[in-house]
């Protein structure tokens, strides 16, 4: 692990994220912990990481400083991943050999003792740091797939997919192993709370 982390410039970018992080948590002493991991050439608390100037930070250091690798600790990748990632690919860096972790909803949301906070979000920022150690570039591809439609199971659930999809303009294959379909429902007579037919 350590031979891999010795060839890389990892760029470690910590967001206080207004008061939801830097409220909590000591973002300070996480930026210093980060400083001294393996690898990592660069270090950086801003107050907004996913505003424009803070992923110019990232930006400007991936080209000054030749980083081969960033993490981001900061929100939810789910929020925000795609922005760094965009970030990263803007400066020339491949968009796969960047990390997010979460250090406000794992850390500074969930616990009372910013000691406590602050000693998680350094073990999240070590564990992404060594997790660039397996980041590979990747291609983006696209190809072209046929939009047909295959449903397994002509039950209720498989016939109202059927519906959903072909009225939606896709070609669709519902598929029985049984002579009829409907499932269980077509064995039933009469169906709550109005008493219809099953069929």
């Amino acid at each position: 692990m350590e031979a891999k982390i010795a060839g890389k410039k990892i760029g470690v970018f910590v967001c206080d994220c207004g008061a939801n992080i830097a409220g909590k948590l000591n973002v300070p002493e996480v930026v210093e912990f980060a400083s001294s991991l393996p690898g990592v050439a660069v270090c950086k608390e801003y107050r907004f990481m996913c505003s424009d100037p803070g992923q110019d930070l990232i930006k400007n250091d991936i080209k000054e400083q030749g980083l081969n690798a960033v993490v981001v600790a900061a929100c939810s990748p789910r929020m925000h991943e795609n922005t760094f990632r965009k970030a990263c690919e803007a400066a020339g860096l491949n968009r796969y050999l960047f990390y997010m972790t979460n250090i406000r909803e794992h850390c500074s949301w969930v616990h009372e003792d910013a000691r406590d906070a602050t000693q998680k979000a350094k073990a999240l920022v070590s564990g992404a740091v060594l997790r660039t150690a397996f980041l590979a570039p990747l291609e983006m591809k696209k190809v072209k797939i046929n939009p047909s439609t295959l449903i397994v199971g002509g039950g209720i659930a498989g016939i109202q997919a059927a519906i959903d999809l072909a009225e939606g303009g896709n070609h669709v294959y519902l598929v029985e192993k049984k002579p009829s379909i409907g499932g269980h429902m077509s064995q039933l007579d009469k169906t709550f709370p109005t008493l219809d037919c099953s069929a």
